[in-house]
């Protein structure tokens, strides 16, 4: 069996072995708050509909702020919404805001503030660093920073999207020029659709979208069980699919339906007024670090299984396109479930 093989092999096994089989991370907690002239600060503050047991997320306001009527619950979209207002004695400028309970809820939280005087404050919190002083003037180097990290840690935790990449090695056998340009195939159609969804251009259901994503993959996995050496690959009449021939215009096309599940991530914690396209960028950014760290790690491996010579038995060449298969095939069900009212 080839090197490259047994390489991968262990990558899609450790995917596999590193915890819950979810796709996505559970999503963020959002608070905003929009401060008017006369002291009035309207609130609303979004948690996640599925959460860790025993946690309990509670806005960290001003202690000149009291409560001025009882907050309104409603669902949207992935969470529950609570919105009400308070009366400020003083500006939110140099006051301290955040969430408390991060630390136990597994999830980063966004914070959107918009001030009296017209100014946007954006900034992720996380377990680290619960809250905020609310600056006089929102920083683009905290944009840039906040957004990369965002954009890092979705594809890290994104276990879809890492397995769809983890195909395309699979697919060019971890051969230098041709995963050079599927990779890139694969990020200007990720980039381009990720883009025009953010920026309202063009709009899909986002469980529609899923559902199409994990159906990418499936038909990935079900291209890699036709591996030239397969039993698949002996039957009569078998030649190398399109997505073989031209694994660059597969991962292209493919691309835009996973761009479309990255503007799905992104609009959860929405972009800072004033500074969508430094945002934008640097969310996309920050997915095309992790990307590319994910594909480091994975060639590391096989470099090592190379030196190694780690004896398998012929059959489990076959695992890692089962294994993509069969998990590609779990998401479809799963997804297509939650689709049905």
């Amino acid at each position: 069996m080839k090197a490259w093989s047994v390489a991968l092999l262990a990558g899609v096994s450790l995917l596999l072995g590193a915890g819950p089989a979810r796709a996505h991370p559970l999503a963020p907690a959002l608070l905003e708050l929009r401060e008017h002239g006369d002291g009035r600060v309207e609130v609303k503050f979004k948690t996640p509909s599925k959460r860790l047991p025993g946690t309990n997320l509670v806005p960290l306001l001003p202690e000149s702020c009291s409560t001025t009527a009882l907050p309104t619950v409603e669902r949207e979209g992935t969470g529950v919404v609570e919105r009400y207002a308070v009366a400020c004695k003083a500006s939110l400028v140099g006051a301290r805001v955040g969430i408390r309970g991060l630390e136990a809820s597994g999830t980063d939280a966004l914070l959107r503030v918009e001030l009296a005087d017209g100014r946007h404050i954006q900034s992720v919190l996380r377990s680290s660093e619960p809250s905020l002083v609310i600056p006089g003037r929102p920083s683009r180097l905290g944009v840039l920073r906040d957004y990369v990290r965002l954009g890092v840690e979705h594809i890290a935790s994104g276990l879809d999207h890492l397995l769809f990449v983890f195909g395309l090695l699979v697919l060019v056998a971890a051969r230098t020029g041709p995963l050079l340009k599927t990779v890139t195939a694969f990020t200007v159609g990720h980039s381009l659709t990720l883009s025009l969804a953010v920026l309202g251009f063009v709009a899909f259901p986002s469980g529609l979208v899923e559902l199409a994503i994990a159906g990418s993959i499936f038909v990935l996995g079900a291209e890699l069980a036709q591996a030239p050496g397969s039993e698949l690959a002996h039957a009569p009449g078998w030649a190398p699919g399109t997505l073989r021939r031209f694994p660059w215009a597969m991962a292209g096309a493919f691309g835009l339906l996973h761009g479309f599940g990255f503007a799905g991530a992104l609009a959860e914690v929405g972009l800072p007024s004033g500074e969508i396209p430094l945002a934008l960028f640097a969310f996309n950014v920050g997915i095309e670090l992790g990307q590319l760290a994910f594909i480091g790690l994975v060639l590391v491996a096989w470099r090592l299984v190379v030196r190694v010579q780690v004896p398998l038995p012929r059959w489990s060449s076959a695992l890692p396109a089962y294994g993509i298969g069969c998990l590609a095939a779990y998401w479809c069900i799963e997804r297509a479930a939650g689709l049905i009212p």
